[in-house]
């Protein structure tokens, strides 16, 4: 028999979801220091619904001559040059978390990663300008186009405020581990995949039971 699933690479045109979320200390992706960093590819289980990966997470130094905002550190309680950090020069935290990515990228057959966010822009724009202060040649991810989970979230649930939408969603949010990329990221992760997960559910594309 067919089996109706269809592969990750099939799902999306090819690309690969990868839930990222970053801290940083302030709003300006050219100007503001990039903290920490987190990714978690999506994969597919063998009946064709979305799972979370595993989640690397990373902690970096401030690049020369960035801009440590008081409020936003305040915000996130981040110390950039805390020693217990471990923080990694932005080359050496980019490398380490794309790895992953591009593990998965092979595994999947996909040609592409394609980020996930909340207010997903955000996080593309910080990782983009990183990606370009660095000089990485290969970035798996494709440089403009994004899923946004702030989105989703208002479409299926009314929310648009991540605790919020996992809330609907039925997701555990703990507000103390928030601001957090690992946790973010992990939380991200179970929401889109919720969300994709019911829309199939509902009927969306592939009709579960169907050949994709």
């Amino acid at each position: 028999m067919e089996n109706p699933n269809p592969t990750m690479k099939d799902r999306f045109r090819g690309f690969l979801p990868v839930i990222v979320d970053v801290e940083t200390a302030g709003f300006n992706a050219a100007t503001d220091a990039l903290l920490e960093l987190a990714v978690c590819p999506i994969i597919l289980n063998e009946k064709g619904m979305m799972e979370p990966g595993e989640v690397t997470g990373v902690h970096i130094v401030p690049f020369e001559g960035a801009n440590l905002d008081p409020k936003s550190l305040e915000f996130t309680g981040i110390d950039p040059y805390h020693p217990l950090r471990l923080a990694q020069a932005e080359d050496q935290a980019l490398g380490q978390a794309f790895k992953p990515v591009r593990s998965a990228l092979k595994a999947s057959g996909c040609t592409r990663a394609v980020l996930v966010g909340h207010n997903a822009h955000f996080d593309l724009n910080f990782l983009n300008a990183a990606v370009e202060r660095t000089g990485i040649k290969r970035n798996p991810f494709h440089p403009f186009s994004c899923f946004d989970t702030a989105t989703l979230g208002g479409l299926a649930y009314g929310q648009t405020v991540l605790a919020r939408a996992c809330k609907e969603a039925g997701i555990d949010f703990d507000g103390h581990e928030a601001h957090s990329a690992r946790y973010d990221t992990a939380r991200t992760a179970d929401l889109f995949c919720a969300i994709v997960n019911r829309w199939r559910e509902l009927g969306g594309w592939p009709p579960a039971g169907e050949p994709a």
